[in-house]
C-alpha cells in the first residue's frame, strides 16, 4: 500500500466508499523564475528588468567603445542591454515594427504575428512592451543575435545562415571545443548540438550566458543544454581582465503610493514582486509562478486577493491593492498525507500537483 504526501494543498477525495472531507486551500507552486531567470540586477549601464530602446542602447554602445575597456566587455554589456528584446525567426537586429514582422512571417513561426498587437500596421504600437517610451527596439533569432552583437562591437561578420553553418565555417573561429574545455575570462559563442546539427547558439562568459530564445535572456548560471563553445575570430587574443559587473542593488520597495499600477500585459520587476507576494499569500500565479509577466493567471490571482480582502475587484494592482499586499501576513502552507492509496491512485494524484511526493507504507 502507498501513502502520498502532497505539499501545499488540501483536497476532498472519495474512493471505494472512503471519503476524506478536507478543507480546500488555494494551491500554488513556488519555483525558479520562468526559463531560469533570476531576480534582475544591475549591469554597468542599467537594470535587466527595464526594456531599453534601440536609441538608448546605441548611445551607450558609443560610450562603451570610447571607455578604453576590452571589446569583449563591450560586447557582453551590449548583449545585456538587449535583454527583453523580442525573438523573431530570421531576424538579425532589424527594428521591431509591424512591417518587419510581416516580412518574416511563416506558418512555422506564428508568434511573429500573435505577439504583435499591431501586426497589420493599421493601429498604434503605443503600450507595446517592445515600444518603450515611444522608441523602437530590435529583434533577432538566436544566430542573428550573436551576429548583430559582434558586428556592432567589432565591425566583424559572423558568417552562416544558421547555428550549424556558423559552427561549420572554420574561418569564424580561432578556437572551439566541447563545453568541458571552455576557457575562462573569454567571450565565447555557445552551441547546443543535437545529432549532426547545432540547434541553438548564444554567448557565454565565465559561467553566465545570454541568448535569444524566448526573447533575449540572461542566465547567471550556464544551463546544461550547452554542449560546445567557440571563440570568435574577432575576439582579442590576450584580453585585459574583464571588469566585473557592479554589485546588485536591493530591489526597490517604495511606499505603495510610489509603486506603478500593474495590469494584464505589464511586465518587469514590480510584476515579479507582486506575484511573489500573491504566492506567499497562497494565490497561484500559474505554472511558472513569479515570472515577471502579468498574464491571465496573475489577473485571476489578483481578483481573488481583492475579493478576499474587500477591495474593488478589477484585476488591477493599484495603490489600495499594493497596500493590502504589503500589509498582509504570509498565509500558512500545509502538507496533506492521505494514507492507504493504491499505487495507481498515488501516481494519479502526484501527476496533478507539481512537487508532490509519495512514500511506500511499511508494515
Amino acid at each position: 500500500m502507498t501513502a502520498i504526501q502532497i505539499a501545499r494543498i488540501m483536497l476532498t477525495r472519495t474512493d471505494a466508499g472512503n471519503t476524506w472531507n478536507v478543507m480546500r486551500w488555494k494551491f500554488c507552486v513556488s519555483r525558479r523564475l520562468k526559463n531560469n531567470r533570476e531576480t534582475p540586477f544591475l549591469t554597468e549601464f542599467g537594470r535587466l528588468d527595464v526594456m531599453y530602446s534601440a536609441k538608448y542602447v546605441a548611445g551607450k554602445l558609443d560610450e562603451m567603445k570610447q571607455s578604453g575597456k576590452p571589446l569583449q566587455w563591450v560586447a557582453w554589456q551590449l548583449a545585456l542591454l538587449c535583454v527583453g528584446w523580442a525573438y523573431v525567426f530570421g531576424a538579425r537586429g532589424e527594428y521591431c515594427t509591424p512591417a518587419e514582422r510581416r516580412a518574416r512571417y511563416s506558418d512555422a513561426h506564428p508568434t511573429i504575428k500573435t505577439k504583435c498587437k499591431n501586426y497589420a500596421g493599421t493601429g498604434s504600437c503605443a503600450g507595446c512592451k517592445w515600444y518603450p517610451g515611444g522608441e523602437r527596439t530590435r529583434f533577432f533569432d538566436c544566430r542573428g543575435f550573436t551576429y548583430w552583437v559582434l558586428l556592432q562591437t567589432y565591425g566583424w561578420k559572423l558568417m552562416g545562415a544558421g547555428a550549424t553553418s556558423q559552427w561549420n565555417t572554420e574561418s569564424n573561429w580561432k578556437a572551439k571545443g566541447e563545453i568541458s574545455t571552455m576557457p575562462a575570462n573569454t567571450l565565447v559563442c555557445l552551441f547546443v548540438r543535437k545529432g549532426a546539427k547545432m540547434e541553438h547558439t548564444g554567448f557565454g562568459l565565465n559561467g553566465e550566458t545570454i541568448e535569444c530564445s524566448n526573447g533575449v535572456q540572461h542566465f547567471s548560471t550556464r544551463n546544461k543544454k550547452w554542449t560546445h563553445w567557440a571563440v570568435p575570430a574577432c575576439v582579442e587574443d590576450s584580453p585585459a581582465p574583464i571588469p566585473p559587473d557592479p554589485e546588485p542593488e536591493p530591489t526597490p520597495d517604495p511606499h505603495p503610493d510610489q509603486k506603478p499600477t500593474l495590469r494584464r500585459g505589464s511586465s518587469g520587476a514590480y510584476v515579479t514582486l507582486a506575484q511573489t507576494e500573491l504566492i506567499q499569500q497562497g494565490y497561484s500565479c500559474g505554472t511558472f509562478g513569479a515570472d515577471g509577466e502579468f498574464g491571465a493567471a496573475t489577473e485571476k490571482a489578483v481578483r481573488a486577493f481583492q475579493r478576499d480582502h474587500g477591495l474593488n475587484v478589477d484585476g488591477v494592482i493599484g495603490r489600495a491593492t499594493w497596500a493590502a499586499l504589503d500589509g498582509a501576513e504570509p498565509a500558512p502552507m500545509y502538507t496533506v498525507t492521505i494514507p492507504h492509496l493504491s499505487k495507481s491512485q498515488a501516481d494519479a494524484l502526484c501527476s496533478q500537483y507539481p512537487g508532490a511526493t509519495m512514500t511506500e507504507e511499511r508494515g
